[in-house]
């Protein structure tokens, strides 16, 4: 569906500024509400909200529906007396400017089992039944998760597919029994559940309330070491002797790398998917809307056909496509849940196949700035060759470098068709050129990284494809948001009409 014209920012809430090392959502979260409020910006986008696993990628989460517990808040906790101010008196200093993840989880981890104490003997009735109904309601996908977490710490963090036979497989006599056994863990992951969704749906609150919608980000993959695939193996290409992926998702080679992207999730079984009537799907696209405004589909051309890499294989180099289910699924989607406020991140190889699927629902696809240069006036990221005001535009994503560290690093013949094409660099510097450039664009949505929007370096990216570790740890300084930047951005925003109006 097409939106109307408007801008917003692209930030992860691990990058607020907290005491506990992580970004949270405490008091920075609304701050950064407020700042975009000041600034007329009417989107925030996130990335995925789950459980991190190895890597901390939020594209490589414990599940596809819970909520990752790093990012609750331990004031907020405090404020409903289950932290008391001794409990957060004392607990060292972290970096301002990343995340040190390892520390932060240690520390979050007392702070929360302490929480979950208090709140079993003492939290008010109003709050234990809150918490039964939010139980019931998540049931769905909250039992086999909050059960997978406490197998996966009982067994030393293993990946399910390593547990006994009868756990991997679920024997319901052997689950039950485990059920009872872990009872005080499982309550445990059922207590962050709740107190992460309840804290995401009261800022969404304070968004929502002043105008301001969140972007979502449903990656079409699940980790393979997740409650996903544990307790749906039938819709998942796996060895059944090991559990292994049989069949490995990625994509060929690209601009981000020469051998492709081998991320190692297993690939649906679309024929048993399709049997099902995409339940499993149609729950997901359900849980996330109850939490975000707009979904953004990530590797959408993965919906159409996919990247299929062999068991074994160290690279993406020998995969192939393999046509996927997607027009029936969206169909699906379509008819169980209405028309979706949906945009597709149609980056990669594109093919005809691929836009006639994007346009049949009429979700707009991605322009990235970063892209438009060296390659002549044909290239399709070039703005005047945009053909349609459905898009949204970036001058570039979580995946790209920052636009500073990305002029800095551009090759002769890029910066000579940058620099032809913009004419000079202003004196405002390069991002605020390609911020300009995107708001100026006839594209209906137009979304700027926060480092950008501050001129940061390389040293700020958030993420390099292909790089296991490393990645996902940028946070501002508290002081970074000055009315001087939300002043140029107001004026930008409606010097080029994407203010809301009335």
């Amino acid at each position: 569906m097409p939106f109307p014209r408007s801008s917003g920012i692209l930030l992860h809430p691990t990058s607020f500024p907290s005491r506990f090392g992580i970004g949270d959502l405490g008091e920075a979260a609304y701050r950064f509400i407020d700042f975009l409020a000041e600034s007329k910006q009417q989107l925030w986008q996130i990335l995925p909200l789950g459980p991190t696993g190895f890597g901390n990628s939020p594209y490589m989460c414990y599940s596809a529906m819970a909520g990752n517990p790093l990012l609750i808040s331990p004031d907020r906790l405090k404020e409903q007396n289950l932290l008391s101010e001794a409990d957060l008196a004392d607990f060292g200093e972290f970096p301002v400017e990343k995340v040190d993840f390892e520390p932060v989880k240690s520390l979050k981890e007392g702070l929360f089992q302490k929480a979950c104490q208090n709140f079993q003997q003492g939290a008010p009735p109003e709050l234990q039944q809150e918490f039964q109904e939010f139980c019931e309601s998540k049931a769905y996908w909250l039992e086999d998760y909050a059960l997978y977490m406490s197998l996966k710490s009982d067994l030393q963090g293993a990946s399910w597919h390593t547990w006994e036979p009868e756990l991997a497989s679920r024997d319901p006599e052997r689950i039950e029994k485990e059920r009872d056994r872990l009872s005080d863990e499982v309550f445990y992951h059922k207590f962050l559940q709740f107190e992460f969704f309840r804290q995401w749906s009261a800022l969404k609150r304070y968004a929502n309330d002043l105008g301001i919608e969140i972007i979502g980000d449903i990656p079409i993959y699940v980790a393979h070491d997740s409650a996903d695939v544990w307790a749906h193996p039938e819709i998942f290409s796996l060895d059944k002797k090991t559990g292994e992926p049989a069949e490995m998702a990625g994509v060929p080679p690209d601009y981000f790398s020469a051998t492709g992207q081998l991320w190692g999730n297993p690939v649906y079984l679309w024929k048993q998917l399709e049997k099902t009537n995409f339940e499993w799907w149609i729950a997901r696209f359900q849980s996330l809307l109850a939490y975000v405004d707009i979904i953004r589909i990530d590797h959408f051309r993965g919906f159409e056909a996919f990247w299929s890499v062999p068991q074994g294989e160290t690279t993406a180099i020998k995969g192939k496509w393999v046509k996927a289910k997607g027009d029936a699924l969206l169909e699906t989607v379509r008819e169980e849940l209405g028309t979706l406020p949906i945009i597709a991140e149609d980056l990669g190889v594109i093919t005809p196949e691929v836009e006639a699927l994007r346009d049949k629902f009429e979700f707009p696809g991605m322009k990235i700035l970063q892209f438009s240069f060296g390659s002549g006036p044909d290239n399709p990221y070039l703005p005047f060759n945009f053909q349609t005001r459905n898009f949204v535009v970036y001058p570039g994503t979580h995946d790209n470098n920052t636009t500073v560290g990305w002029f800095e690093e551009l090759a002769e013949h890029e910066r000579a068709g940058l620099l032809a094409y913009l004419g000079h660099i202003s004196t405002d510097g390069i991002h605020w050129d390609l911020i300009r450039l995107s708001f100026s664009s006839i594209a209906n949505q137009a979304l700027v990284a926060l480092q950008d929007l501050l001129g940061l370096g390389s040293e700020s990216r958030m993420n390099s494809p292909g790089k296991a570790e490393g990645n996902w740890d940028w946070r501002y300084e508290s002081s970074a948001l000055t009315p001087e930047i939300s002043d140029r951005l107001r004026t930008m925003t409606e010097t080029y009409g994407r203010a809301r109006r009335g």
